[in-house]
């Protein structure tokens, strides 16, 4: 029996390192989507979510702060840049060098509120709860360092960039997960591509993307799973959102457009994200990362 215990003992101690180690393990995704006019020029997007920053973590701003080598034409942050009260300006001094490049935001759950303990298995139980008693970050200063920069505040908002001689029209979503969420008023030019961004990609909130005509929609919050089983995937997405689409490229909400029946459907790209809650700073067979997303021209 104590060999038993004993064995238990050094598979789990193993595991929490393994699980410490991958968190610190980033890497950067490439992918692309056919979604542009034929003959129109490429668009590379990097997308990147769930930083969850808190000051001191130098190692995670310098690689975010390293992504601008990519040299982007278009930066989208899906939200929860923060997990700390005082983590703003180490937010602002990673994304420094992004902010160089045109970009659209949205906020998550955790730009406005400081994370607080909790039993770290409730997770994956059902989506986690925001009880309103979380102390505040200061989400104006984000916001500010942002938008002052040129960035899009896409908050339950549009707008619209020519990028690469593409004009995009955008429409955001403030978080859903905190029930922020108001598609915006119709207005403006409809573009040459419509992107929907938003934090959580819950149904409801994919579902008045897509309806309000996005080809592309954009999206974090899910962290991938973040304990993932090797060869099986995310066990919960932290949303209502299936496990299938908890990270990566799918089509939404059916086949890949590119797929035969899949003409009715949106390009879903969801980002695995960067950070973790300070309070479970691990993952497993779901490395942190950005993405880059290239946006190709359609065939014929």
């Amino acid at each position: 029996m104590n060999r038993v215990v004993g064995a238990v003992g050094l598979v789990a101690a193993a595991g929490l390192a393994w699980g410490l180690a991958e968190a610190q393990s980033f890497v950067v995704r490439q992918v692309s989507a056919p979604v542009l006019a034929p003959g129109s020029r490429p668009v590379r997007i990097l997308h990147v979510s769930d930083l969850h920053l808190t000051p001191g973590q130098r190692r995670k701003v310098e690689w975010v702060r390293s992504l601008a080598s990519f040299k982007p034409d278009l930066v989208i942050n899906t939200g929860d840049n923060l997990a700390h009260l005082d983590a703003v300006p180490t937010a602002l001094d990673a994304l420094e060098p992004l902010l160089d490049f045109p970009g659209v935001f949205v906020h998550g759950s955790n730009d406005y509120y400081a994370p607080r303990p909790k039993n770290p298995f409730t997770y994956f139980a059902s989506p986690t709860k925001v009880r309103g008693d979380e102390a505040e970050h200061d989400v104006d200063a984000l916001t500010a360092g942002m938008a002052d920069r040129g960035w899009l505040n896409l908050n339950n908002s549009r707008g619209t960039l020519t990028v690469m001689g593409t004009e995009i029209s955008f429409v955001g979503l403030d978080d859903p997960h905190l029930e922020r969420d108001a598609l915006p008023t119709p207005g403006g030019a409809r573009g040459d591509l419509r992107i929907g961004v938003v934090h959580a990609p819950y149904l409801r909130a994919l579902g008045a993307l897509h309806g309000d005509g996005a080809e592309v929609l954009i999206a974090g919050h899910t962290h991938g799973g973040q304990v993932c089983v090797p060869f099986m995937g995310a066990l919960v997405t932290n949303c209502d959102l299936d496990t299938s689409r908890a990270s990566g490229l799918h089509g939404w909400p059916g086949p890949r457009p590119d797929a035969a029946g899949g003409e009715d459907s949106a390009w879903l790209h969801v980002s695995a994200g960067v950070g973790t809650s300070p309070y479970a700073p691990v993952r497993f067979a779901c490395r942190p990362e950005a993405t880059v997303l290239t946006l190709l021209p359609r065939d014929g």
